[in-house]
């Protein structure tokens, strides 16, 4: 019933984002007068679908390949290769005899779309949902914050609690950490409690002193190049709650897959030390990036084991973690219309600026592709069997946002590949030979097929766990 859920919530998300795409195209097309030959849902590969049926000048059906979809509009060389229809004589309803501008508009219909759309639903969520957030009070009581390499290069200490900034006590930590009135401000003073390991002699003088943590109060001000030291790239929050977490969901095939970790099963120590927190976890992963190490395991039955592990380049070994600790402590913040928009706008470019950043990681080699891309089953598993509205919107928004980016990518075949062909032909005043337009669609299509064909084996070797 899980695996039919998921497939139902993907299929459902795939569907929204492909129709609205393709009906991007569609409208700018009529509203220039331009012709559209179908408008399918999926492909109607080797002319095979579901059902059709035909208005006006359009067969409007759904294909039984659902790997996207598409708009076959008159008079332009697209993925069908029809080569025929360009050596009759331009027609006025057709694409080719429209000014460049025009066309220009209907290429980029499809992502302005899903843009907007992936934006909308942000905001839309941003409105309904609010903004939780761990109150300092409760970050204070357990454990204070973990802080990151850069934290602690400013004089941060991992278990501070943080009372004040520059005087005002806090209760939200990252939004008033954040506050660009404390950003700005000329001198940045916090007030921290911090953590001191004493000896506390025991009252029977047969038994051993005992040692535990006393709080002092000190003062620390960050330094005149806390922006510049703030910028450094970093994997790691600034700093964070000392979150408690289990395994939460393992990545088929994965590193922890193969060496027996279980869902639910509690972290306890790496190569011999302490898990504290999930930040301080994430840290000893960096330091044993790329090699085999040892972690003890407590499974959900109470059983302790000790599993050998590879960690990967990245400092992954393959699982979500389910988090744990605060969860009677979260207050959540209701946003206004205007603040929702501003908060949405602002979470849809940064997750656009991610994926370009990924797919530059991945282009350059940094990244091995193999651990960064999903294919359609890796996708869907994202749904999870359990059918949640907000996090069905939360990917679709997300979805919709990473296919408005893919799309205007200049790849031959793609919404992007047809805009650079069109901005040559404005700026150099003169079209690209139709020669080299089928040159560039086979090429894009064989880039984009090798491409499904990759994503398709990284779920299969996942699977398998190859």
């Amino acid at each position: 019933m899980e695996i039919l859920i998921t497939a139902a919530q993907f299929i459902l998300a795939l569907s929204i984002l492909i129709t609205l795409h393709e009906f991007g195209h569609y409208w700018a097309a009529r509203a220039f007068g331009i012709r559209i030959e179908k408008f399918f849902l999926f492909f109607d590969a080797w002319n095979f679908k579901l059902f059709s049926f035909k208005r006006g000048d359009t067969e409007y059906g759904m294909g039984w390949l659902p790997l996207g979809g598409y708009v076959k509009i008159a008079g332009m060389m697209d993925e069908s290769l029809d080569t025929e229809q360009m050596k009759s004589e331009p027609q006025p309803w057709e694409f080719r005899s429209k000014p460049a501008w025009q066309r220009l508009i209907v290429m980029v219909g499809g992502v302005t779309v899903n843009l907007i759309l992936g934006i909308f639903l942000m905001i839309s969520l941003t409105y309904s949902q609010g903004e939780s957030y761990i109150p300092n009070e409760a970050i204070n009581q357990k454990g204070g914050i973990y802080a990151s390499p850069v934290a602690r290069s400013m004089g941060f200490v991992t278990g501070d609690r943080i009372v004040a900034l520059n005087g005002q006590k806090v209760e939200n930590l990252d939004a008033e950490f954040g506050n660009p009135s404390f950003l700005m401000a000329d001198k940045k003073v916090i007030d921290i409690q911090r953590a001191k390991l004493v000896m506390v002699a025991s009252s029977d003088s047969t038994q051993p002193a005992s040692s535990q943590y006393s709080y002092y109060d000190t003062t620390l001000i960050l330094p005149e190049n806390f922006d510049e030291l703030l910028s450094k790239k970093s994997d790691m929050p600034f700093f964070a709650p000392r979150l408690s977490f289990v395994v939460g969901k393992l990545t088929g095939g994965g590193n922890a897959y193969k060496a027996g970790f279980d869902v639910g099963d509690a972290i306890q120590k790496v190569e011999g030390k302490d898990v504290l927190s999930f930040f301080e976890f994430k840290e000893t992963l960096v330091k044993y990036a790329g090699q085999r190490i040892k972690m003890q395991v407590k499974d959900t039955t109470g059983k302790t084991t000790v599993l050998t592990v590879d960690v990967n380049a990245d400092a992954t070994i393959g699982f979500q973690p389910k988090f744990s600790g605060f969860e009677n402590d979260e207050k959540i913040i209701k946003y206004g219309l205007g603040e929702s928009v501003n908060k949405g706008v602002s979470r849809s470019f940064g997750l656009i600026g991610a994926n370009a950043k990924a797919l530059g990681n991945v282009a350059s080699g940094k990244t091995d592709a193999s651990k960064s891309l999903a294919g359609p089953v890796g996708i869907a598993q994202m749904f999870g069997g359990t059918w949640d509205w907000v996090n069905f919107w939360t990917l679709t928004a997300m979805l919709s946002l990473v296919l408005a980016f893919m799309n205007i990518l200049p790849i031959p075949a793609l919404d992007g590949g047809h805009v650079m062909f069109l901005l040559y032909e404005i700026i150099a005043r003169r079209p690209v030979s139709e020669k080299v337009l089928y040159v560039g669609q086979v090429i894009g299509m064989v880039i984009l097929l090798s491409l499904v064909a990759f994503t398709f084996w990284v779920d299969i070797a996942r699977a398998l766990g190859i």
